[in-house]
């Protein structure tokens, strides 16, 4: 009786450890799908020129007509470890350097919030 009670208890976690799983894998799916649709969001949202316009400046991978005047945005995420640096970057790059020509583009509300922290989850996938 003690074996089958043990037998069945296994049996028993093995398939709560399956959903559980399952269930797992099934979030993550969605949580990663939702990233790299907020990244492709915000991929627009940067090479758009009546709103982020990064190109103008810049130079990324895939943009047609690359600007020269600034760096390009390439190894990101060497470059800004920290990613709410690079937020406060494109959101107002004048509390780094007073004298930028980059736009402020959230202390001027050129983009919301939502479409900053899209531009930066794209420029830090770079």
């Amino acid at each position: 009786m003690i074996k089958k009670s043990k037998g069945l208890l296994n049996l028993a976690s093995a398939m709560l450890i399956g959903v559980s799983l399952s269930t797992s894998t099934a979030l993550a799916a969605d949580a990663g799908s939702n990233a790299s649709k907020k990244i492709e969001e915000g991929k627009e949202i940067a090479f758009s020129r009546p709103k982020g316009n990064c190109l103008a400046c810049h130079m990324i991978v895939g943009g047609a007509s690359p600007g020269n005047i600034a760096p390009p945005l390439i190894g990101m995420k060497a470059r800004f470890p920290d990613k709410e640096v690079l937020k406060s970057q494109i959101s107002d790059a004048s509390k780094r350097n007073p004298e930028t020509s980059m736009p402020l583009f959230g202390r001027y509300e050129i983009l919301t919030k939502d479409e900053v922290d899209k531009v930066v989850d794209y420029i830090y996938s770079l």
